[in-house]
């Protein structure tokens, strides 16, 4: 079982160089380093988040996690609870004040009523690359989690109750059902997001990849979509609750296929993955639309 996906989890100070007029006619997502200015937050950031954007956000999980809870008595296919949890978000990421920008091959978003089915792997630096993904992704899908979330009160509970795909990181052969199951509803065509990196980031650097983080896209022949979230980590690191409100960006890459790969190939696939998801946080990859 060491092939199963085992996923689901110091601010960077940047500062801005000096650019050309050519370099800087590029789209800001091209422009090599994506570096930004270095933005400063204060006591008055520190006191809007502590005391008007956490207790909201909190309000928000409490009320739509329990309805959620309510509803997952009668809804079989979690339409109705992906509903409430792209609500639950979008109320997220309006009171956090941090627009998002999708760039890249955007249209892989809106192509998943195709025959094959996708895998959508993405970096994971913050606990808002949750919300922004429930936002932007204009579909119904399942995520692919670590089974320490279920202690965390109406989010963990919400996740076991809605469908997503627990794997426990300690005993992966406890996860063979959950995995079946996800291998099932990938197949017949529910996608599927999966956080290759198998928790958050501490220092807002890609970290290796899990072995057999691709194990599902492979056994059902999935298309792969590498994503790379810009900003979450400046936007709230590991270990605060200070949300520190500024822009963020999606970019999509091009769609990597597993199609007549087998299980053996879960290396290869991992590293053309990783590559992908690089250069497009680093801005150096431009996706073909």
């Amino acid at each position: 079982m060491n092939k199963l996906v085992t996923t689901a989890e110091a601010e960077k100070n940047l500062a801005e160089p000096r650019v050309s007029e050519s370099e800087a006619a590029l789209p800001a997502w091209t422009e090599r380093g994506a570096a930004r200015p270095e933005r400063r937050y204060g006591w008055l950031s520190l006191l809007r988040s502590f005391f008007i954007i956490d207790p909201l956000i909190w309000a928000y999980t409490i009320v739509l996690g329990t309805i959620s809870l309510v509803v997952s008595l009668f809804d079989s296919d979690g339409r109705i609870q992906h509903k409430l949890a792209t609500a639950w978000s979008w109320l997220i990421m309006k009171t956090i004040f941090s627009p998002v920008t999708v760039s890249g091959n955007a249209g892989a978003l809106h192509r998943t009523t195709t025959s094959r089915p996708r895998v959508f792997a993405v970096t994971h630096a913050s606990a808002m690359d949750i919300p922004i993904l429930y936002v932007y992704l204009p579909f119904q899908f399942r995520i692919v989690f670590k089974s320490e979330l279920l202690s965390y009160p109406f989010v963990g509970w919400h996740l076991k109750r809605s469908g997503q795909v627990c794997i426990n990181q300690q005993n992966p052969t406890m996860s063979i059902g959950a995995i079946k199951s996800a291998l099932k509803s990938l197949r017949k065509g529910m996608p599927l997001v999966i956080f290759p990196e198998g928790g958050r980031t501490q220092n807002g650097q890609i970290q290796p990849f899990l072995p057999g983080a691709f194990f599902l896209a492979i056994k059902a022949q999935a298309d792969i979509v590498p994503i790379a979230l810009i900003g979450t980590f400046d936007l709230l690191p590991m270990n605060t609750y200070h949300i520190k409100c500024q822009p963020l960006e999606m970019r999509v890459g091009d769609v990597i296929s597993t199609d007549g790969l087998t299980v053996a190939d879960t290396e290869d696939v991992s590293t053309r993955v990783k590559a992908a998801i690089e250069a497009l946080h680093s801005g150096t990859l431009t996706p073909q639309n």
